[in-house]
This record gives structure tokens, sequence and C-alpha cells, in this order.
């Protein structure tokens, strides 16, 4: 059963997401054409947005509306604790042939844990850059990591660090490639 509420971390979420983004409270509720106090309490879990604010949001900060919907509800005791494979939020750029996936229960950590899912001919060819320190883990497939100027070929068991360097991917081979990413600050 799906509920198309947002989590209970919305409002955190949403805090770091903003502030990720190098945006203030003033500038986003302009992009959203809602005042600073509305936007103010939506962080602070003091107000519950529409559908339509929650999709203005997404927009705004180039996040998957998904990320903010359609879970299944969370047992009490397990919330803020436990991330059930049949519950994990979609998260990501949005890259064609990739899906990722958050295995951290929210956004309110120093760093966040994503499940990334390469399908095969998959790739980011453009190099991205963003300043956060991540680290990677290949659980199963092949990918081919570039960063900076330098190309990796990893298979499973193999681990990278990117350090706010420019970094592109993709998956030459016949399976899907199976990744766990750890990145500091969280930017989904």
């Amino acid at each position: 059963m799906t509920d198309l509420s947002p989590p209970d971390s919305l409002g955190q979420d949403l805090r770091i997401l903003r502030k990720q983004r190098g945006l203030t409270l003033a500038e986003l509720a302009r992009q959203i054409d809602r005042s600073v106090g509305w936007l103010s309490q939506v962080e602070r879990n003091l107000s519950v947005p529409s559908i339509e604010e929650i999709a203005a949001l997404s927009a705004a900060l180039d996040v998957a509306i998904e990320s903010f919907l359609g879970r299944a509800p969370t047992p009490p005791r397990e919330a803020d604790h436990v991330v059930r494979k049949t519950n994990r939020r979609p998260i990501g750029a949005r890259v064609d042939g990739m899906l990722e996936e958050l295995l951290s229960p929210d956004l309110t950590d120093d760093f966040e844990v994503v499940h990334s899912t390469f399908l095969p001919g998959a790739a980011r060819q453009e190099l991205l850059a963003r300043p956060t320190q991540e680290v990677g883990y290949i659980v199963s497939g092949e990918l081919y990591l570039t960063i900076a100027e330098e190309t990796f070929r990893l298979t499973p068991g193999d681990s990278f660090r990117i350090r706010a360097e420019p970094f592109a991917w993709e998956n030459r081979g016949t399976e899907p490639c199976i990744a766990i990413w750890v990145i500091a600050p969280p930017v989904y």
C-alpha cells in the first residue's frame, strides 16, 4: 500500500537540499511563489505542503517528486532507523538508465547512503562536479568511472573516492551495475 503523504522528515530534507544548493529561504520562496513565512513553517514541520506545492519545491530543487511521496507507511518503531527494500525513496538526477534510491532514513545526517543501479549502456558523458566527498562500492556488474581526467574500470568488490572532483560514468557491460554510494554532505 502506497501513501502519497510526505515523509515526517520533509521539512528537514527540504532545508538540507535548499542549503546544499546555496539558496536562501527568500530565494526559494520566490521561485515557488510562496511567502518566506510559509516556507519556514514547512521546513520546521509546522505546515504540510499540498501535492502541487511539493511538485513546485521538487522542481525548484531539481529532485524527483517521488523523493517526497509514494512510500509505504513505516511502522513507528522503525521510523528514523530502518528502511525496508520496498520503502526506499527514489532520488537522483533523473539520468536515463540510472536508478537511485535513498538507503538512509532521511537527509538529516551529515551524509547520505544511496543504492545506484546503472543499466547496460547508461552513461553520464558530461563531467559533474559537486562540493562533496563521495565513496562508492561496486556490488555487481561493472562501471567505468572517470574522475578528473582518469578513467577506471570498476568491478564487484572495488571501491572509489571522489573529493569534489569532476566525474562521469558509463556502464559498458551487458548487465546492470549496482553500486552503494556514501555522499557528504547530502545532495539529493
